[in-house]
């Protein structure tokens, strides 16, 4: 710090590289993006995540320039590129665009494509870069193939590589993977994030698919109905569900109604705090399949209640499946003949019929509303 008071060391804030305030979109009256905010930094991946129709791929258009807002602002490295009055062209905005129609030019070699977006550099410059991705996509083999001779999953590569050439500040990618076969697709969206971060580009990716969101993402921002519902780490959306549909969305739920009384819901698997909740409200209490655990029966009796797991209830086996990396058993609930799912590490496969009881992890259960 100076003589005068001025800390010389003070470093001004650097802006986010994509910026977005307060987006609107209607059509025919219909509010399809309603007041989306959201900011992404350099070498960050987020994740807008959510169904159809709830206003992801609308979002990503706006900010890609080929979709006019009804409102709200865009901005990039801090600067304004579009509201309803100023509106920078798409090709001006330093951002690569990833659709689902990844449409390739026809009449136009890999190489070519893939060289398309490539505006400067010498001949041998532009050569070496789309050597470089297309190794890295692993479709070299192909450089001076045509499209049509490509199959679907090989285009969308050619497609991905030719939207990454030029470097772009920012990455807009509307469910890129989806052509791939599950054994390619892990490793080249792998290696898709990792020439991003490199690069140290912003990404936006769009999906409705929950794993692919937490696999990718830094942020997932969980889309609604045109709204931004929940906003945050993978870990946090997901153990911290800001409602039933949130939870819902990323995993099967078993659900509970109850009725609070005196801050407790009480069920068959025993009672359940529900702060908050005032005296006669019903209330829904949700809990994924992981989270039951299952006993046998012993003469007609379960395991004694604990603070942890509290009451058992009991059930019977309807069906049990093997899934790969974990067993999915379905069980009839004695109390109400509803259907409990449970699942189970490995295999597991009870007959059907079998009598067992059930009880629910107290620490990964959710109190909502009904």
């Amino acid at each position: 710090m100076n003589s005068i008071g001025f800390d010389e060391t003070r470093v001004t804030p650097v802006p986010p590289r994509l910026e977005v305030k307060n987006l609107m979109r209607s059509f025919e009256g219909r509010t399809v993006v309603n007041d989306i905010s959201f900011a992404i930094q350099p070498g960050q991946v987020t994740c807008l995540l959510g169904p159809s129709g709830c206003g992801k791929s609308t979002t990503l258009r706006m900010i890609a320039g080929v979709e006019m807002q009804d409102s709200g602002e865009i901005y990039v490295d801090g600067a304004l590129v579009c509201d309803t009055i100023f509106r920078l062209p798409p090709e001006r905005r330093e951002i690569g665009l990833m659709f689902q129609d990844f449409a390739l030019f026809p009449h136009l070699s890999v190489a070519d494509n893939v060289a398309f977006g490539l505006t400067s550099g010498s001949k041998a410059e532009k050569r070496a870069r789309v050597e470089e991705l297309l190794e890295r996509v692993d479709l070299m083999r192909f450089i001076d193939g045509y499209p049509h001779q490509l199959s679907g999953g090989e285009q969308q590569r050619v497609a991905l590589a030719r939207a990454l050439a030029p470097k772009p500040k920012i990455m807009l990618m509307d469910e890129p993977f989806s052509g791939l076969d599950n054994r390619l697709r892990d490793g080249i969206r792998d290696e898709t994030l990792n020439i991003l971060k490199e690069q140290d580009t912003a990404v936006l990716l769009v999906t409705h698919e929950p794993e692919e969101a937490m696999r990718m993402a830094d942020e997932i921002a969980l889309m609604r109905d045109g709204r931004i519902v929940q906003h945050g780490a993978p870990y946090n959306v997901y153990t911290r569900p800001v409602d039933r549909a949130a939870l819902a969305f990323f995993s099967d739920a078993n659900v509970l109604h109850a009725t609070v009384e005196g801050a407790l819901a009480q069920t068959p698997f025993g009672q359940f705090l529900a702060p908050g909740h005032p005296d006669g409200t019903m209330v829904d209490i949700v809990f994924r399949p992981q989270h039951v655990r299952i006993d046998f029966d012993r003469g007609g009796t379960g395991p004694k209640p604990t603070a942890t797991d509290g009451t058992a209830a009991r059930g019977v086996v309807q069906r049990a499946r093997f899934m790969g990396n974990e067993s999915l058993v379905e069980f009839v609930m004695d109390y109400d003949d509803s259907i409990l799912r449970a699942t189970v590490p490995n295999v597991f496969l009870p007959k059907v019929g079998t009598v067992m009881w059930l009880t629910i992890r107290r620490d990964k259960c959710f109190v909502f509303d009904a």
